[in-house]
């Protein structure tokens, strides 16, 4: 089972510390490593960060053992921090989790998801899929303004449930698995575009079609495995 699910609660551990500097340390390492700015088993060195960033050793050190905590970066007390490795079994993992969290969460959300939470479905595809629609033809690329919108909508999904927990756990998840979305953009050599396969699933969604947005949502996880899956097996293979 996965090690490693975080919530993204902010519960600063030295109230000294300026909370916005955390925040932004937080954010700005979580999207880079997400999006393979850093690379996988990339070392991760403090005073690089913080002339990176802008900031001071503290707020950078916290937001790196936050990572550690999700599973995105690995510690170790003589060789410091490192980007969490890519691997076949790490990404079967987190499907298997996922699939094991997100479906009783967005049954939850189903059930409890009232007129605000409708529109809020909506307001968010809406988003994602007018950005679709300005992007260029061919494979599309996983930018940071795509993949903010992409989880924004699957979050917007989950957000009615009423255990916290659940929604923060499937978050973390679905950040777990952004790593293996962008190393298979990378290798797309086909369109793939996503907006009906979403329109679809916020269909059923919104209609409290739960058998339907089961077995939509088990797909849209499943299918992102198997390409990933395929995609790494060309990625391991060019870094040799």
């Amino acid at each position: 089972m996965l090690n490693h699910i975080f919530v993204h609660k902010i519960e600063f551990m030295d109230k000294s510390m300026n909370p916005t500097a955390i925040e932004i340390a937080l954010t700005s390492l979580r999207q880079d490593v997400l999006s393979l700015a850093y690379l996988p088993g990339t070392k991760l060195k403090v005073e690089h960060l913080q002339q990176t960033y802008g900031l001071s050793s503290s707020p950078i050190r916290e937001a790196l053992n936050r990572l550690a905590e999700e599973g995105l970066v690995r510690s170790d007390d003589r060789k410091g921090f490192r980007v969490a490795l890519v691997s076949d079994l790490d990404l079967q993992d987190i499907t298997s989790m996922r699939l094991l969290i997100d479906l009783p969460t967005l049954e939850q959300s189903m059930k409890t998801g009232d007129d605000e939470w409708e529109s809020h479905v909506i307001a968010s595809f809406h988003l994602l899929e007018k950005l679709e629609s300005r992007l260029p033809e061919g494979p599309v690329v996983l930018n940071a303004e795509w993949s903010a919108l992409h989880r924004s909508f699957h979050r917007a999904m989950m957000s009615a449930c009423p255990s916290e927990r659940m929604v923060l756990t499937s978050s973390s998840l679905f950040d777990q698995a952004e790593r293996y979305r962008h190393i298979s953009a990378r290798y797309r050599t086909v369109i793939k575009r996503k907006s009906e396969e979403h329109k679809v699933l916020m269909r059923a969604v919104l209609k409290r079609d739960f058998a339907t947005a089961k077995e939509l949502h088990q797909e849209h996880v499943l299918s992102t495995q198997k390409n990933a899956l395929k995609a790494l097996a060309q990625w391991h293979q060019d870094a040799h």
